[in-house]
C-alpha cells in the first residue's frame, strides 16, 4: 500500500495540476490531504493562478481516493461545494505498526502536540515548512507546501510506501528519506 501526503493547495489550480501530475506518477492508494485546499488565507499573498473553483473541480472526481483533513482555511462552505469530507481537525492511521496522527497543524503541532503514545508520528502541515524531527517521545513529519512553500523548502509532497517516508518535489525527485 502507498500513501500521498500533501497540504497547502491554497487555492492554486497551477500547483494542484502539478500535485495530480505527481499523483498519476505516483499512483497512491490514497492522497492524504493535510488542509488549506481551496483559500490563501489573510497572511498569505495569492498563489499562482489562483482558482478556487478550478481546484475543487480537479478535486472532485479524485473523492474516493482523498482523505482530507480541515486547514485553519477550510470552511463549511467549502464543505458545500466539496464531494468528499473535509471538517475533522484529525485522523489517526496505523502503518507499518506505528500510529499516524494526522492534521492540519494550527491547533495541535510540533510544538504543541496531542497527546500521543511514545513512537507516534505526528503529521502536519500550516508552516509550509517541510521538516523531519525526532523528538524522542513522538517524531514529527511536515509535508510542506504545495503552493507556498517557505524557508527555502521545496514545493512538493510525501510518500509513505513500505517503511520508507520520502520528501518529493512536484517533479517526483527525492529530496529528504527516512526509514520507519
Amino acid at each position: 500500500m502507498k500513501l500521498m501526503i500533501a497540504s497547502d493547495l491554497h487555492g492554486s489550480a497551477h500547483w494542484c495540476r502539478q500535485l495530480l501530475a505527481a499523483r498519476d506518477r505516483e499512483r497512491p492508494d490514497t492522497l492524504l490531504l493535510l488542509g488549506d485546499l481551496l483559500y490563501h488565507g489573510p497572511r498569505n499573498d495569492l498563489p499562482e493562478e489562483y482558482s478556487p473553483k478550478a481546484v475543487l473541480a480537479m478535486l472532485n472526481p479524485l473523492a474516493p481516493q482523498l482523505l482530507c483533513i480541515r486547514g485553519n482555511c477550510d470552511t463549511e462552505v467549502d464543505q458545500m461545494v466539496l464531494d468528499f469530507p473535509i471538517l475533522a481537525d484529525y485522523a489517526v492511521l496505523f502503518w507499518e505498526g506505528r500510529r499516524l496522527y494526522a492534521t492540519h497543524g494550527h491547533r495541535f503541532g510540533e510544538d504543541n502536540p496531542p497527546p500521543l503514545q511514545p513512537g507516534d508520528i505526528l503529521l502536519c502541515g500550516h508552516t509550509h515548512v517541510a521538516r523531519q524531527a525526532d523528538h524522542g517521545t513522538f517524531t514529527y513529519w511536515n509535508p510542506g507546501s504545495v503552493s507556498i512553500p517557505k524557508e527555502g523548502t521545496p514545493r512538493g509532497y510525501m510518500t509513505l510506501e513500505g517503511r520508507r517516508a520520502l520528501w518529493k518535489r512536484l517533479d517526483g525527485s527525492v529530496w529528504m528519506e527516512t526509514a520507519l
